[in-house]
């Protein structure tokens, strides 16, 4: 399964730590922003608003997050990273990451995320616009 979305992420000044490499807890952030830009294009088509913590509707809440590195970035401009998603349940859904410098692979992960009800503030289903838009871009 290949990354068909891919978005570039700046690596600024200070996410370099002591040893001159991106600090392992800055990739975090790396998937978040390319996860935000997925949603704003793939669900959103284009609109980043629905994804505001203020408001009614659904938003998303991470229940796991993992990393795997496979070698450090060093003062690189920016990172390229590829974003999917495999499949979808109920009321969760995972993410699968891939970080890439000069096209070489410096870390993969995934993340779950589960949909919640905003005023409930409880999870609920995974809206069907949502579905309908991730399996449109992901499979068809």
């Amino acid at each position: 399964m290949s990354f068909e979305f891919t978005t570039d992420v700046s690596i600024r000044y200070d996410d370099l730590d002591t040893y001159g490499h991106v600090n392992n807890v800055r990739y975090g952030t790396y998937f978040e922003e390319a996860r935000i830009d997925y949603l704003a294009e793939v669900v959103g088509q284009g609109d980043r608003e629905y994804l505001a913590a203020t408001g009614e509707g659904t938003g998303i809440v991470i229940a796991n997050l993992e990393i795997d590195f496979e070698r450090p970035i060093r003062s690189a401009d920016s990172v390229t990273v590829g974003v999917r998603v495999p499949n979808l349940g109920t009321k969760s859904f995972p993410f699968e990451y891939e970080v890439r410098d000069d096209g070489a692979v410096v870390a993969t992960g995934e993340s779950t995320q589960v949909t919640y009800d905003r005023d409930a503030e409880a999870p609920r289903p995974i809206p069907e616009d949502w579905q309908e838009a991730i399996a449109e871009f992901e499979w068809q």
